[in-house]
């Protein structure tokens, strides 16, 4: 299963992410998807699996949750948008990776690319980084990788060009 992973796009859907994540299987966004015509392109693009964040409207949070919890070929994944970052998870992260672990948190939030392995519990720890104008980030960034037999394989950070920049192919002639 190859999977596109994207976070923070604040209303904002660079052309590019098709490009990249035209062999995907699914495409996962890890909240802050701004306004719901962002949601709805990837649903005409490739199958989605989405949380909601904290700039998200009362449209996004209605229809997508705040966590969101399931299994990709024998690998537990957990998808929250505001988690923190290994070690130093927020309260509400902690209490709930007290009862339960995956083997894949994927959040967003910080703009920040992290991919990492948490060095208390061992397991994955993914940030695609952000992907739209909004922010303080410098890059707009995406990951891309392989879930193969529970395994995580072929991971690939993308940058999509300077925040704020248009892409060549949308400019105005």
């Amino acid at each position: 299963m190859k999977i596109g992973l994207l976070s923070d796009t604040h209303s904002f859907l660079d052309e590019r992410i098709k490009q990249h994540f035209e062999m995907c299987d699914e495409v996962w966004h890890a909240g802050d998807i701004g306004h719901a015509d962002v949601l709805h392109q990837l649903r005409a693009f490739k199958p989605v699996r989405a949380v909601y964040g904290n700039i998200d409207d009362r449209e996004l949070t209605t229809c997508l949750p705040e966590d969101l919890w399931f299994e990709v070929d024998g690998l537990t994944v957990w998808m929250t948008h505001i988690a923190g970052s290994p070690p130093h998870y927020n309260a509400r992260v902690k209490t709930i990776l007290r009862q339960r672990q995956p083997d894949l948190l994927v959040a967003g939030h910080s703009h920040i690319l992290k991919v990492m392995r948490d060095p208390v519990r061992g397991f994955l720890f993914v940030n695609p980084g952000a992907a739209g104008h909004h922010g303080f980030h410098r890059i707009k960034t995406v990951v891309r990788f392989e879930i193969t037999r529970g395994q995580i394989k072929n991971m690939e950070a993308i940058e999509l060009g300077k925040r704020g920049e248009v892409p060549p192919a949308t400019r105005q002639q």
